[in-house]
């Protein structure tokens, strides 16, 4: 564990993340990494927002979820550990909420035994289990909002608000990540601070090293290759992404990462590439080989409130990239080629892959080599450490 504040010397931190397991390592994962070189940190997988599906990869998570819900929290990292306080997903039918409120606390309690620390902080990056905050003896609460909830497809948005801005509201530092959040945020909670996502330079500069070798999955295709590289959700337009692929036949289209929605349309096309879920490490090896990287999200209220962590990813790799505009990414004008429609999306690979330049390369990976989450993480410590230092408002313990 690297030296710490002597603010944070006896410090832990509970916190409340996306699923450590994800196919996709987040910027909730990133955080809590990184915090757990400066004070041991308890990561608790939190139940997922939206309802289960009758599929099978849902049922096989809860059935993972339930079983790592009576295990001892493990160490998965010097100083970080994780454990599993599962919730029933049914929060509408009279007496679940209390219930899960009940064991939840309970579950949580017992868990953080493990954590070497006096004084505990909570530090939530999902709103739904925010009815803890508080009632953990935390002598600090965190919000780390990186994303509009309510907005996410399948959810209650009713009660993922409701949550989201009791959290928002009771957090004595709130943090946002998407700059289409901030005004919104600041009107409930004044102590909010803008924190956008970071991004692992070194490992995704490597894309750019000719020494990188290309993933065996992506040897051999036909160039042009157009790359992405994340979840294929319902917020990715797949049907943009089959039209590109129609209109350039003779390009090859890769996508790396977990489909977790009906791709059967884009994968018959001849000329796309499914490589599916691959491990982090390996991600550069597969964008070594991409000759554009786009961002081809559809055009909704969640997107428009979104701070992409690809964005950062894809700038460190040197590649030209293409995307649909939000907020965020309109921030990256200068090196991130935005397209409103179909027909300028299209413009823009080919004018991408037209005039892209070695010093071009260098200028986008330059734009991001000091936004690393090393950086970010100094940054929002800085803030926790000056609120420890300050006493606690009574109206957020309220």
């Amino acid at each position: 564990m690297a030296e710490a504040d002597p603010a944070l010397r006896d410090c832990g931190v509970i916190y409340f993340g996306n699923d450590w397991q994800a196919e996709n390592r987040t910027s909730s994962h990133h955080v809590a990494a990184r915090l757990a070189r400066r004070m041991p940190v308890l990561y608790v997988d939190s139940p997922g927002m939206r309802a289960p599906s009758a599929s099978g990869r849902d049922f096989k998570r809860a059935l993972r979820k339930l079983a790592a819900a009576f295990r001892r929290p493990r160490e998965v990292a010097p100083g970080l550990w994780h454990c599993t306080v599962p919730q029933l997903p049914f929060r509408r039918i009279p007496g679940v909420d209390l219930l899960n409120r009940w064991f939840g606390r309970w579950a949580v309690r017992r868990a953080r035994r493990i954590l070497p620390a006096r004084r505990l902080i909570s530090w939530f990056v999902v709103p739904h289990p925010g009815f803890l905050a508080g009632r953990l003896g935390e002598a600090l609460c965190v919000y780390y909002c990186i994303d509009d909830y309510a907005a996410h497809p399948g959810v209650d948005p009713a009660l993922i608000g409701e949550r989201d801005r009791a959290l928002s509201q009771h957090a004595d530092l709130l943090f946002v990540a998407p700059p289409a959040l901030l005004e919104a945020k600041r009107a409930l909670n004044p102590d909010t601070v803008y924190a956008p996502h970071g991004v692992d330079v070194e490992l995704f500069s490597r894309a750019a090293d000719p020494a990188t070798a290309v993933a065996p999955g992506a040897a051999g295709l036909a160039h042009p290759v157009v790359g992405y590289i994340g979840s294929l959700h319902e917020w990715i337009d797949l049907e943009l992404m089959a039209w590109l692929a129609r209109a350039r036949p003779a390009w090859t289209f890769l996508c790396v990462g977990h489909a977790a929605t009906d791709v059967s349309a884009l994968a018959a096309l001849p000329n796309v590439r499914l490589a599916g879920p691959q491990p982090y490490a390996e991600l550069p090896h597969w964008a070594r080989a991409f000759d554009v990287a786009i961002i081809p999200y559809r055009l909704n209220r969640q997107v428009a409130n979104a701070n992409p962590l690809k964005l950062r990813e894809y700038l460190a790799t040197g590649k030209p990239v293409v995307s649909v505009r939000n907020l965020e990414i309109e921030k990256f004008a200068r090196w991130v080629r935005i397209a409103d429609g179909r027909e300028a999306f299209l413009a823009a690979l080919d004018e991408a892959l037209a005039n892209d330049t070695p010093a071009a390369a260098a200028e986008r990976m330059a734009a991001v080599a000091d936004q690393t989450w090393d950086r970010r993480v100094e940054e929002v410590l800085a803030r926790v450490v000056a609120a420890l230092g300050q006493p606690t408002s009574p109206a957020r313990n309220a």
